[in-house]
């Protein structure tokens, strides 16, 4: 089992778009059992994956383990791929780790689903929190979202230079993410670091909170199908 989050500094970079796309990818292209586990209070991956909107206070218990997680998996209409959804309750979930003070606690319920699951890709909340540093010890590989602009990639360098302090930190994936290489910021950037995945600004991808899918679904030749199909060769390359 490896464990993959989906991890930024900045909201609005495109991280829940790539949660679940990743997540269809392992679970359609590699044939994994895979489990998108939503730690976002917003629950936008929940909801695209089709989690209905009643009030639910659930998602916390889990960590505390007042609730065993294994209970509140829910099937998706993607074959292989379930769904931990996230609720309200996590919009504290900072201080409940702090109050718990157990470091690796979600590493060891990740350790718990690992039964079931080949690939686990963790929807985080963006900061640099509590919650990011259960992140950081559970990880095998965080993918970071990145738009093509100083602000984000300096955000991106902060995140690198904090994981790179740890000596059991996880490897990273840089992702550049709404790109439009009509800009010519965009197009400066992406020059700058060719290597990077790049997800482009597409009404396809837009279209996933319409469809409440992820865009292979949908739009299978797609330029952001196509794009998250090479991000996922180079996330299984990298796990290998």
């Amino acid at each position: 089992m490896k464990i993959i989050a989906v991890y930024s500094l900045k909201g609005g970079v495109g991280k829940t778009t790539l949660s679940v796309n990743l997540g269809w990818a392992a679970a359609c292209l590699s044939k994994r059992r895979t489990l998108l586990w939503d730690l976002d209070a917003q629950a936008a991956a929940s909801w695209v994956l089709g989690a209905d909107d009643r009030p639910r206070t659930e998602a916390q218990a889990a960590i505390t383990r007042e609730v065993d997680p294994k209970t509140l998996i829910l099937t998706t209409p993607v074959e292989r791929l379930s769904l931990l959804r996230a609720d309200a309750s996590l919009r504290s979930l900072d201080r409940l780790f702090h109050d718990i003070d157990k470091k690796k606690r979600l590493a060891k319920i990740a350790g718990d689903l690992a039964r079931d699951h080949d690939r686990i890709i963790v929807d985080c909340p963006p900061g640099l929190t509590d919650t990011s540093e259960q992140v950081l010890r559970a990880a095998d590989l965080v993918v970071v979202p990145v738009i093509p602009s100083p602000l984000a990639r300096r955000a991106f360098e902060t995140v690198a230079a904090h994981v790179g302090t740890r000596k059991d930190g996880p490897a990273l994936l840089p992702v550049f993410s709404m790109v439009d290489r009509r800009r010519a910021l965009h197009r400066g950037a992406l020059a700058e670091h060719p290597g990077w995945p790049v997800i482009p600004m597409a009404s396809t991808m837009e279209a996933m909170t319409e469809h409440r899918a992820p865009v292979a679904t949908y739009a299978p030749r797609s330029p952001g199908a196509v794009a998250i199909a090479a991000l996922w060769r180079a996330v299984e390359k990298r796990l290998a």
